[in-house]
């Protein structure tokens, strides 16, 4: 019998939601939009077991109901099996959109629940020798005036951060001047910061190439990040060959399968994976593009720390997103922030845990998908024939 009190089979007995929200004190967005408040949801799933043990996942509630009768009654520590078994369950409408939110969130929940059957942190039973994760900053940042801009990055920098990530895409001279305040900040850990600009799937080739070719005559781009749609590859392909940066992208992508066109043809040069997805999901995209000699990055870990844990048990993971230093509300994540990265705790599992109590009698609304927020793509958006800093259009 382990630590945890497991012994012999187990069996997945049930399922509970949760939402609460992330207060990130400052206004959040993209070139798509942004939320002023500042307030987003945090759906929460906790699975249930007939052993009393719980795992616990965080990113969406869609299609739950359909995919559980594919964990009901089965062991929870065949995660990868059952990861496949969501898959099949959906196999006439599909994986791909919101549903994979859903295996995505089951799935996190189901290795949160073998780390703690093993009463080992999940980094370690993943088989990570090393519980630091590598980061860049990340504000999302877009309707950040110049001086919170300055303000997000310095404090970043206090935790030892050397690279950051700015929204743009709408302005180059503008996007430039803000790179700049981003790098300024930075400096003080290092001599050349990393650099990398996020246009949120805002333009079409063309743009792309005119934009970024502007941008780097005054500053030396890490990457550029989803400046075409995701499913552009061979848009993609030319892109890279065109401009000096790398080209990132792959965080939008829900399914292994996506990922191969824009590997086929050579278009993504940092292969990005959503850290809703799971941790199954981007354990495969690391395999894949390890098998092209290429890096790994995981966007949006700062409430889907499981995926951390994943990223610093891959040989070719490179940079993590950080994008707030605090926590959603009712939830206490074992990690601390320092160095420019994530230190990952030793509790069991994947380390966090949640005050039900707390969460159930203090709701907030905190929707993404608000008309005037970031999840809602422009009508006119890659049809501009001037770029235009202003919002609503």
């Amino acid at each position: 019998m382990s630590d945890s009190g497991v012994e012999g089979d187990m069996k997945i007995t049930g399922y509970r939601c949760l939402r609460t929200f992330h207060d990130w004190g400052r206004p959040v967005g993209d070139a798509n939009g942004y939320i002023d408040s500042g307030l987003t949801d945090v759906p929460l799933v906790i699975l249930e077991t007939d052993s009393g043990l719980e795992g616990i996942g965080m990113g969406s509630h869609h299609d739950l109901d359909r995919l559980f009768p594919a964990l009901e009654g089965q062991d929870p520590r065949a995660v990868s099996s059952l990861y496949d078994r969501m898959l099949a369950r959906v196999f006439k409408s599909g994986h791909g959109g919101a549903t994979f939110g859903g295996v995505g969130t089951f799935d996190m929940a189901l290795w949160d629940l073998k780390a703690k059957i093993a009463d080992e942190p999940l980094w370690r039973l993943l088989g990570a020798s090393d519980r630091f994760v590598p980061g860049y900053a990340s504000g999302l940042d877009i309707a950040l005036d110049n001086q919170r801009l300055a303000k997000f990055y310095e404090e970043m920098a206090d935790r030892g951060f050397t690279s950051g990530k700015l929204k743009g895409g709408r302005d180059a001279a503008h996007d430039i001047e803000r790179l700049e305040i981003m790098a300024d900040a930075l400096r003080r850990n290092a001599a050349e910061p990393g650099l990398m600009l996020d246009a949120n799937e805002s333009w079409n080739l063309k743009q792309a190439v005119r934009y970024v070719s502007k941008v780097e005559e005054h500053v030396d781009l890490t990457w550029i990040e989803e400046p075409l749609r995701r499913w552009d590859a061979s848009g993609f392909s030319r892109l890279s060959k065109s401009v000096r940066a790398a080209v990132a992208t792959g965080e939008n992508l829900t399914g292994l399968e996506q990922f191969r066109p824009l590997l086929d043809a050579g278009g993504v040069d940092v292969v990005q994976a959503g850290a809703v997805w799971g941790i199954t999901h981007f354990l495969r995209v690391a395999v894949a593009a390890h098998s092209r000699d290429l890096p790994v990055s995981p966007v949006g870990l700062t409430a889907n720390h499981s995926v951390a844990a994943a990223a610093a048990a891959v040989p070719n993971h490179m940079s993590a997103e950080v994008q707030d230093l605090g926590a959603p509300f009712g939830l206490t994540i074992d990690q601390e922030f320092s160095d420019g990265g994530i230190v990952l705790g030793d509790a069991p599992g994947a380390g966090i845990s949640i005050d039900e109590v707390a969460i159930s009698a203090r709701q907030a609304s905190a929707s993404w998908l608000t008309a005037a927020g970031p999840h809602v793509r422009s009508d006119r958006t890659g049809l501009r024939l001037v770029t235009d800093p202003t919002w609503g259009i």
